[in-house]
């Protein structure tokens, strides 16, 4: 039988017998009002779907890092009438709705977006999904630069995956800034731009303005962090660079290994 968050969840589906489904994860504490803040949304609007968001009581430089990531992405969210990405760690579904897209997709092994696809899928039958920033779960994040650095080459290498699937999500969704795109372009260009210095001539120049530009590209989240945690803002240049780094080699890693959505489709259909 297939295992996985996706199997699991999908067996807890089928048991299912209410209207809505709701969801969080094992490193999560929902709050009292958690359940209600995301009934009371979808009932209001009518949509199909919701999520909620993360806070943390971490006093770890990184995990308070992680947090206001998190945080920039909200108010990205919070912009949109209606979303495209829904995190399993505070969600909430129609049933009848999850039944309609088969569920979870169980080829997806352990934590690799699956919940995430689950919402492109359902965003992309014409469902209306929604933020919300009331239903608040606890969440323990990375809280050393290793684990950070790990789970965002985890991420990046199984977007490879999903974006094979949803090849429209490169361009835009509803939860990742188009900032961050740059940034792991950049960054690749700076690495480049380095190995190339030395040729001498116009390429000297190259990683000072490859630095440059992620310098501006990082404005946005060094103001919001400043006005938040005056520790993270000096932390994050550095922070920002190795969640470029750990999310290019990601998806570098994803492409060289083939594991692209179509190709496993592809070698099972063999």
């Amino acid at each position: 039988a297939p295992q996985g968050p996706a199997a699991a969840r999908n067996r807890g589906i089928s048991r299912a017998r209410g209207e809505y489904v709701l969801f969080t994860d094992a490193d999560c504490a929902p709050r009292p009002t958690w359940a209600r803040a995301l009934l009371e949304a979808v009932e209001a609007s009518g949509a199909a779907g919701g999520k909620g968001v993360y806070v943390t009581r971490q006093e770890s430089l990184v995990a308070r890092f992680v947090q206001i990531e998190y945080e920039t992405k909200y108010a990205r969210m919070a912009r949109r009438d209606a979303i495209d990405f829904v995190d399993t760690y505070a969600a909430i579904y129609r049933r009848d709705v999850l039944e309609e897209v088969g569920g979870f997709d169980e080829r997806l092994p352990s934590t690799s977006l699956e919940d995430q696809e689950l919402s492109f899928r359902v965003a992309e039958r014409g469902h209306r999904l929604v933020f919300v920033p009331g239903a608040v779960v606890e969440h323990l994040h990375a809280d050393a630069l290793r684990r950070y650095a790990r789970k965002k080459f985890s991420i990046g290498y199984w977007k490879v995956a999903i974006l094979a699937s949803h090849p429209g999500k490169a361009l835009d969704d509803a939860h990742t800034p188009q900032s961050l795109k740059a940034q792991i372009a950049l960054t690749g260009l700076l690495g480049l731009s380095l190995l190339l210095a030395p040729v001498g001539g116009a390429l000297r120049y190259g990683p000072l303005l490859f630095l440059a530009l992620l310098a501006v590209s990082w404005v946005p989240f060094l103001l919001y962090a400043l006005r938040r945690d005056r520790g993270v803002a000096l932390a994050a240049p550095g922070l920002l660079l190795v969640r470029a780094i750990a999310l290019g080699l990601g998806l570098v890693w994803g492409v060289a290994q083939r594991r692209g959505w179509a190709g496993r489709r592809a070698s099972q259909a063999e």
